[in-house]
Formats: structure tokens, C-alpha cells, sequence
């Protein structure tokens, strides 16, 4: 089968396939389900790409077995980043940027499990980059072993099987068997959309963020302007009436 390179030659999930085979793809689902240096190599695409290959015999391993080799690899892949973060623990959080370790990545992934809680750790099987931090930040932040294992077995196994059955089904289907090549941009696509909406977010929260800032700087700007020392909590200024008001006036309203 000959597909539109997506990336580089060396990255192309039937270049890796048809040079590496099976076990090709096993070692690459378990790199990028939980090690540092497998964020940039293909998850999605790999998987669907696996499916149709069953599908059409290029791949002569069973269905069955394929996708659960799969699976076991992906769910190994995130033990493994597990027990790396809770053994590295805070420091990966002062490490500096190079070229395959981005402080950035840690960031977002820790943000996504935080807003998301253990659930994160199934939802992040099906977000690219995420997918591959998500096993380290929870072990970074010790969560529940026996919960983790739960979540990472409900992941593991919803995304590597269910993208190479997905694949395998539709590669079944005549239309797509003669457009495996658009087939395959639409699945990139689609894996990319969640890091879309995830920029997007935390775009348009910074965005808030800042608003508010300067509605704030603005508001303490005019208090300044108007009393001094108003905006920074001095003392509640004296009336004009009063400030004004001779000392002859007082005498009088005693008299």
C-alpha cells in the first residue's frame, strides 16, 4: 500500500510498518504512551494505518491478536511513565529545555490532569503530545497506584485497540480501500484537533486574565486620580465640606 507521506520518510506509519513490522509498531505505541523521548513519533495514525493493513492481508497476524498486542504495549508504555515520574518526582519540573524535552509539554499535560482528575489519564490516550506526559505527571504527583492502573487499563485499551479496529472496519469499506490516502491525512487531522481546542482554551484564557488585569490597573489608576491613596488602602479621606470648613464654623455649631 503507498500513502502521502505524513512527515518525514522515517515517521510515515507504512514506511514503519512495512520496514519494522508488528513489532516495529509495538515498540513505537509503547515509546509514545509514556516516554519522554516518544512525543513527536505516530500514535493515531500508526494504529489506523495497523487496522487497514490487517485488513487488506498486508499484515498477516491476526486481528485479534494485533490489537492486543497493541493494547499491552500502550498500557506498559504508561507504567512505565508512571513509575519514572513518581521515582524523578519534583525535579522533572526544573529540568531544562533541549531539544526532545520541552518544560512546555510537562505544563500542559499537568494542567490537563489537574483540570480533569483521573479521568485525564483516558482522555489523554486519545490527545497526541498529552498522551505521552499525561503517565508521567500522575506519577509525579502520586497518585493512586491501584487507581492509576485502573484508568490506564481503560485507556490503553480503548485507544490501541480501538483505533486499530476502527481502522481494520473501515479498511473493509470500498471508498476508503481507494482513498487510503485521504483516509490517512483525516486521521491525522482529527488527532490534532483535541490540541487544537486545547490552544484555543487557554488562549482565550489568557486573554481573560489579562483583561481583567487591566480593568483592575485601570480601575486603581482612577481611584489614584481622583483621592489619593484611595486605591492603596490608606484612610478613608476627609469630606471637602469638612477640609474646607474654618475653625470659626466649629466654635459656632458648639456655641
Amino acid at each position: 500500500m503507498t500513502t502521502i507521506a505524513l512527515g518525514p520518510s522515517w515517521l510515515d506509519p507504512d514506511h514503519l510498518i512495512n520496514t519494522y513490522g508488528l513489532w516495529g509498531v509495538l515498540l513505537i505505541v509503547f515509546a509514545e504512551s509514556g516516554l519522554l523521548i516518544g512525543f513527536f513519533l505516530p500514535g493515531d495514525s500508526l494504529l489506523f494505518t495497523t487496522g487497514l493493513l490487517v485488513a487488506t492481508g498486508t499484515l498477516h497476524q491476526p486481528l485479534a491478536l494485533v490489537a492486543a498486542l497493541i493494547a499491552v504495549a500502550a498500557v506498559a508504555g504508561e507504567q512505565v511513565g508512571y513509575l519514572f515520574g513518581r521515582k524523578v518526582g519534583p525535579s522533572l519540573f526544573r529540568r531544562p529545555d533541549s531539544r526532545l524535552f520541552k518544560m512546555e509539554n510537562i505544563e500542559k499535560a499537568h494542567a490537563f490532569f489537574e483540570h480533569h482528575g483521573p479521568k485525564a489519564i483516558v482522555m489523554a490516550c486519545f490527545v497526541p503530545i498529552v498522551r505521552t506526559f499525561t503517565p508521567i505527571v500522575a506519577g509525579v504527583s502520586r497518585m493512586n497506584y491501584r487507581t492509576f492502573v485502573t484508568f490506564n487499563l481503560i485507556g490503553g485499551t480503548l485507544w490501541g485497540a480501538g483505533v486499530t479496529l476502527l481502522g481494520y472496519w473501515l479498511g473493509q469499506i470500498e471508498f476508503v480501500h481507494k482513498n487510503i490516502e485521504a483516509m490517512l491525512v483525516l486521521v491525522v487531522l482529527i488527532s490534532v484537533v483535541p490540541i487544537g481546542i486545547e490552544y484555543l482554551r487557554s488562549k482565550s484564557k489568557a486573554k481573560k486574565n489579562g483583561t481583567a488585569n487591566a480593568g483592575g490597573n485601570a480601575s486603581k489608576a482612577a481611584a489614584e486620580s481622583v483621592i489619593p491613596g484611595a486605591a492603596a488602602g490608606d484612610p478613608e479621606p476627609v469630606p471637602v465640606a469638612q477640609r474646607t470648613a474654618g475653625p470659626g464654623r466649629h466654635r459656632a455649631q458648639k456655641r
